[in-house]
């Protein structure tokens, strides 16, 4: 029977014979793999989009001013050199633009969701509401990874998106009612969010809940190349015997690992693969882990294992970035186990491609020439309809977050 790892719990009568081993020097050559390549591609403006169309949909006006959506710049991972409103005029089947003039009177371009784009957020909030245990044990296991059950909030909105947290997860994360998480103040002056109780329910791994053969406690990754790896001999019997060392929990605590051993690669190893799993589309940019090496407790360059492991990792270089994807999640570039908000964002993604493609044809100069253009003042009765209603996207989780 499988056993749970507890906070505190010491392996070391398990591990001492393993000890001796030492790291090898495995360097395998990085090898493309389309398929996967494929599953990245458009990740970075598919995550710009459902963010802004989030933020949107969730003002009572039903509409923002531009210089409110650059408050999102951070967590959209949109090029440096790459304005926004630029990227919202790319998609006018989801943002539609319209101006407002300041209190200097000069107009400032503003935007709110078209029809079809509603739908989309509408639904997104009806799959929030059904997956809201779910989007709730993901953070809780998230910060049970780490060391002091914590992490910067900087370091949450980097895999906000990644992990489905709704755009103000913050605020109802740590409301007043909340008896899951506290907001605190760091050394350094920033802000932290700590679970306050630890949860032995999701004390245990995806790898040990998919494991039914236990033998030693050896769990084995499942392991995938690419072609054209061209992996030599002794990499591969090196393989075969980290694979058949015992498996340390990422829930358990590591202090009694040797950091030099093939036992303690293995329990890093571990940590990012339960990681990815908690990411929706199991994949996340590299750069997103590198605040979590002191939270992890992992060792300098703990990001090397990546290459180290290419049977269980890849790394993508597609969109000016990296991006580390779990292998066994995907078959042929298809993610095997698709999350409700995995489906609607590749609907928004079908609406993002038909918008683009329209838009480069002319289609939306022709239709604004039809009609005549926006008026300045046509959305004055959308704006006191949703002046009057007082619902909230996401009450289901403050109240959730209060039981």
């Amino acid at each position: 029977m499988l056993k749970r790892a507890k906070p505190g719990e010491n392996y070391t009568s398990a591990f001492r014979h393993h000890q001796k081993r030492s790291l090898v020097n495995a360097k395998v050559k990085w090898a493309k793999d389309s398929a996967l390549d494929a599953a990245v591609t458009g990740g970075r403006e598919l995550k710009a989009a459902s963010i802004l169309l989030s933020a949107i949909g969730s003002e009572r006006l039903g509409w923002l001013p531009i210089y409110h959506l650059r408050r999102h710049r951070g967590q959209l991972g949109l090029p440096l050199d790459l304005k926004l409103s630029t990227f919202l005029r790319r998609y006018p089947n989801i943002f539609e633009e319209f101006y407002r003039r300041d209190s200097a009177g000069t107009p400032v371009p503003c935007y709110r969701l078209t029809p079809p784009a509603l739908e989309v957020h509408q639904e997104e909030i009806e799959i929030r509401k059904e997956c809201q245990t779910d989007i709730v044990n993901r953070l809780k296991k998230l910060l049970m990874l780490t060391k002091e059950r914590m992490l910067p909030i900087q370091t949450l909105d980097q895999l906000m998106w990644d992990m489905g947290l709704p755009n103000d997860y913050g605020k109802i994360f740590t409301g007043t009612s909340s008896a899951l998480f506290s907001s605190v103040r760091l050394p350094d002056d920033r802000v932290g969010l700590k679970l306050l109780a630890w949860d032995h329910s999701l004390a245990v791994s995806h790898l040990q809940m998919s494991s039914l053969v236990q033998s030693g406690g050896a769990l084995a990754f499942p392991i995938g190349f690419s072609r054209g790896f061209g992996l030599k001999r002794k990499f591969m019997e090196w393989l075969e015997e980290w694979q058949s060392l015992p498996y340390t929990s990422p829930f358990a605590d590591p202090s009694c690992l040797d950091p030099r051993t093939d036992v303690s690669e293995k329990r890093n190893v571990g940590v990012f693969h339960e990681l990815l799993h908690l990411t929706l589309h199991k994949k996340t940019e590299r750069k997103n882990t590198s605040n979590l090496r002191k939270p992890l407790g992992l060792p300098q360059k703990f990001t090397k294992i990546f290459e180290r492991h290419p049977g269980i990792f890849y790394i993508s270089k597609k969109g000016d970035t990296q991006t580390v994807v779990l292998r066994e999640a995907y078959d042929r570039g298809r993610l095997i186990e698709k999350h409700p908000l995995v489906d609607l964002r590749e609907k928004l993604a079908g609406m993002m491609d038909r918008g683009f493609l329209d838009r480069s044809r002319g289609l939306y100069r022709k239709e604004k020439e039809i009609h005549g253009g926006l008026d300045e003042d046509s959305f004055t009765g959308e704006r006191n309809r949703c002046e009057s209603d007082e619902d909230s996207d996401f009450n289901f989780l403050s109240e959730y977050l209060s039981d």
